[in-house]
């Protein structure tokens, strides 16, 4: 879908005949990023607008205030949720820049320029407007289990922490390299720690890549002899090739991507449609980078499709959550949330909810996930790993086996959330779609956390994070002012994507307490971007005054985080809400 068509479309979609926060009504207060990016995502979840006169008790130094009211009489419930700029981190903290600079974003995204660099539109402001829904939605959630949660806050600080969660982890595990070394991304084996080149890098040697027709592109394969084919089709020396492999496969983790200036020669010699040929020979993604105003950038039509699921007159009404009952701390607790998640997208998800206070339940293959191998380690385990899968419980099941997906089923008829990123197709082939799973649990929210979503139909290429922001028109936000097109190094989506599909879980588990009915959530990295591009451009200031991170290990040191972060083997932020009665 285009941007033109999901301005046209945005009010049709998203929302299903019974919106989840049908009944409920918020007011808003504030001038920012966050505060716009929640108020629209209250009222997309069916919110009605609020008396405007409700500020008693709201901070004007706060960066947004929302009042929802749910309910009438001795049912009604009110909830004030407000968002500041510093939360418990000790520095004076007020603009998006500020924080940007001191919680090591820019340091992240300035890798591949040499120097920590803002990345210039609201990306924390953003993120932490849909914290602020989160902790809504729990709260919201709470009160029909009848716990009664009058304050949520957070902060764009703790925004900004949580986005930074696999980069601190690995730069403060001992032992570890900064942060800059091992993944778990796109590869599903484990491979050694790989360092930095030395001295400055040259930007002009990361991708995207241009054509000699003058075509900008990204390209995408988790398969190393993929990668030898598709550049050998392009005449590049094999030294060159394999040279390559290894710093592509390792930008998801160190944000850098030095590659054969072979390579950049090999693609500017052949037009585009000659190189979007020899991809598609071997199965390597091809994905042009758009701008935002271009006719045919991508969007998606809401952050999140919330479908309701058809009842089955013959099963039984869901039972309420068993185990513990919410407190004022933990929300959910009590909830019991399934997933088959890997990579970042699937597993902060779960992590979300887990922070809220679920019980989750991970399922991984035999052996258990080889991304838990990964360096840098902290305590026996990938640091980047634990940043998102602490504090889960696992069960190991081969889902290509009947047997696999039977332990599924049965984890299933026991949850109140099954989570899954698996490929576009997987769910259907293996029979564990939403209506499969529906039947043994009648009012499961079941949800699926995508690359695209339905934007190229059943066969779309790979949907990670750079080929997302190239055809999202995201990629004309994160370059420097005055460069061309450029994605981020940092995986601002798979971030996002994973913020964007708890939201939805959270909007169903609420519309759930109400009909008893379950819902499907379908959100992708496509509908994260799309949060981006139609509230990022609001530019974050250049000038700040605030502590300029250049290290890290140096933020993770600073007394003045710390009680926003967890020390022990690695380094961990903790629950970015402060819940109050």
């Amino acid at each position: 879908m285009t941007v033109g068509e999901y301005v046209r479309d945005r009010g049709q979609r998203g929302q299903t005949s019974s919106p989840p926060l049908g009944g409920v009504s918020a007011a808003s207060f504030g001038a920012s990023t966050s505060l716009a990016v929640a108020a629209e995502h209250l009222t997309l979840l069916g919110c009605a607008p609020a008396d405007q006169s409700l500020s008693t008790g709201t901070d004007p130094g706060d960066a947004a205030t929302i009042v929802t009211t749910a309910g009438t009489g001795r049912g009604r419930a009110e909830i004030t949720c407000a968002v500041d700029w510093a939360g418990p981190v000790a520095l004076p903290l007020a603009a998006e820049a500020e924080v940007q600079a001191a919680c090591g974003i820019a340091q992240v995204h300035g890798r591949r320029y040499g120097r920590p660099t803002l990345l210039p539109f609201d990306y924390a402001s953003a993120v932490t407007g849909v914290l602020a829904v989160h902790g809504v939605l729990a709260a919201l959630h709470a009160a029909t289990r009848g716990v009664r949660i009058r304050q949520v806050r957070t902060s764009v600080a703790q925004g900004a922490l949580l986005v930074m969660s696999q980069y601190l982890a690995a730069a403060g595990a001992v032992g570890g390299t900064g942060g800059t070394s091992g993944t778990d991304g796109p590869d599903d084996e484990p491979t050694p720690a790989v360092p930095l080149p030395a001295g400055p890098p040259d930007a002009r040697t990361a991708p995207p890549f241009t054509s000699a027709d003058d075509v900008t592109f990204e390209i995408e394969t988790l398969d190393a002899e993929a990668w030898q084919r598709f550049w050998r089709a392009l005449g590049v020396p094999h030294r060159a090739i394999s040279r390559g492999w290894r710093p592509f496969q390792y930008r998801y983790a160190a944000a850098v991507c030095p590659l054969p200036d072979e390579l950049r020669r090999g693609v500017a010699a052949r037009p585009y449609a000659a190189i979007v040929a020899a991809a598609a020979e071997v199965g390597v993604s091809v994905v042009r980078v758009r701008g935002l105003d271009a006719a045919d950038a991508l969007a998606s039509a809401a952050p999140w499709t919330i479908t309701e699921l058809p009842a089955d007159r013959h099963a039984a009404h869901p039972a309420a959550p068993g185990g513990p009952t919410p407190t004022t701390r933990r929300p959910l607790d009590g909830l019991v949330v399934v997933e088959s998640t890997r990579r970042v997208q699937g597993p902060l998800a779960g992590h979300v909810l887990a922070l809220l206070g679920a019980r989750v339940i991970r399922v991984e293959p035999p052996g258990g996930d080889p991304a838990r191998g990964v360096p840098p380690l902290a305590g026996g385990c990938s640091a980047r790993f634990l940043a998102l899968n602490r504090d889960k419980e696992v069960v190991e099941a081969d889902l290509h086996t009947p047997g696999g997906r039977s332990v599924l089923r049965e984890l299933a008829a026991g949850a109140d959330v099954f989570l899954h990123n698996w490929a576009p197709g997987k769910a259907a082939a293996w029979e564990l779609d939403a209506g499969d799973l529906a039947a043994v649990r009648p009012g499961l929210v079941y949800a699926w956390a995508s690359g695209w979503g339905e934007a190229f139909g059943p066969t779309p290429p790979l949907g990670t994070d750079y080929l997302v922001q190239a055809g999202s028109g995201l990629a004309e936000l994160t370059a420097r002012p005055g460069e061309p097109p450029t994605p981020s190094l940092m995986t601002l989506l798979d971030v996002l994507g994973g913020l964007v599909c708890a939201e939805g879980v959270l909007a169903a588990l609420v519309a759930r307490s109400t009909t008893g009915r379950g819902r499907r959530v379908d959100t992708s990295l496509l509908s994260a971007a799309t949060v981006l591009t139609r509230h990022g451009r609001a530019t974050a200031d250049a000038p700040h005054a605030a502590a300029l991170c250049t290290d890290l290990t140096e933020l993770i040191a600073d007394p003045r985080f710390a009680t926003a972060l967890t020390r022990a083997e690695c380094a961990l932020p903790d629950s970015p809400w402060e819940f109050s009665a």
